[in-house]
């Protein structure tokens, strides 16, 4: 390697799609009605639990939370794939780069912690109740986001600087919808052994510590609900979790897919479909999850809904 010229990359180029060109412009419209649901479905979450005192319980604060995040998470990665796909390609500096990579890997970080967070608040709520109230304190809840934020935002600045010490050279084509780490790696030169240990390990204390509070957590419920003899006790207890056991099947499920696979059967076509799924599709579903398998979201919404109603009548 130490006899070869290489060219310095100081830009990416983002040619996510570009192989099949007839897909940008039914993609386009898809993907921008995708991104304003998300956007309007993950305010108006945001809204009705701060108007609606029904939903001001440690729960729907963890939620409102998640909601913000997913808006900052899709709007880190969409705008961008929208560009590609108008221009068929689009042109990204290394400085711009690494800040959608920062961005990203904060705000996935940050929804990580958070759905950990909401499987123990819901432990707390089926197998603590008598204690629910006295654990999940106002400054208890506060201390866990703050704490999310912290651990997000040290992991992604740890895992940007890493990655964009290395240097890439050659080809600068990113064949993906966003400066992920992935693609980055293939167009690294030198040995960059150091530097993806580091990347893994900081990795590993996000998703795995992550999925392993939320299992843990879990098979606390499970055995305590088992211990409930009433049909209506299982019931209710479990509707609880329904819709959180769902956005975190959905979350972690599509992110493993992604990165703990092999990758090499699989196209950059199949790439960038899965990435869509976890960049583009989940934060647009949270808020219906959350809303049609939830009875007090159900209530607060159709509330907001009447008063229009009531006030015209009057």
């Amino acid at each position: 390697m130490a006899g070869r010229n290489y060219t310095v990359v100081t830009e990416f180029f983002l040619i996510a799609f570009t192989e099949r060109p007839e897909w940008g412009p039914p993609l386009f419209p898809v993907f921008l009605s995708f991104y304003l649901l998300t956007l309007l479905g993950n305010a108006g979450m945001i809204i009705l639990i701060r108007k609606d005192r029904r939903l001001h319980t440690p729960m729907y604060f963890f939620l409102s939370h998640l909601s913000f995040v997913d808006i900052c998470y899709s709007s880190v990665i969409v705008p961008q794939l929208l560009a590609v796909l108008l221009e068929h390609g689009t042109a990204i500096s290394q400085a711009r780069c690494a800040a959608q990579f920062f961005l990203f890997t904060f705000f996935a970080s940050l929804e990580c912690y958070l759905l950990a967070i909401m499987a123990y608040d819901r432990y707390v709520a089926v197998c603590r109740p008598l204690l629910y109230v006295i654990i999940m304190t106002e400054r208890a809840r506060w201390g866990l986001v703050a704490g999310a934020y912290v651990a997000g935002f040290s992991s992604a600045f740890v895992r940007t600087v890493t990655a964009f010490s290395l240097s890439f050279c050659g080809n600068n084509e990113i064949n993906f919808i966003f400066c992920d780490l992935p693609p980055l790696l293939k167009l690294i030169c030198g040995d960059s052994y150091i530097q993806e240990v580091v990347i893994i390990v900081f990795a590993i204390f996000v998703m795995p510590a992550c999925i392993l509070v939320i299992l843990v957590s879990y098979l606390f419920i499970i055995v305590a609900v088992m211990q409930i003899c009433s049909a209506g006790g299982w019931a209710k207890s479990f509707s609880t979790c329904a819709s959180h056991l769902t956005a975190v099947a959905l979350f972690f499920g599509t992110l493993m897919f992604m990165y703990l696979r092999d990758n090499s059967g699989l196209s950059s076509e199949e790439d960038q479909v899965m990435s869509v799924l976890y960049t583009v599709v989940t934060p647009m579903l949270n808020p219906l999850i959350y809303s049609l398998r939830n009875k007090e979201v159900k209530d607060a919404v159709m509330k907001a809904l009447s008063r229009p109603k009531i006030s015209g009548s009057l």
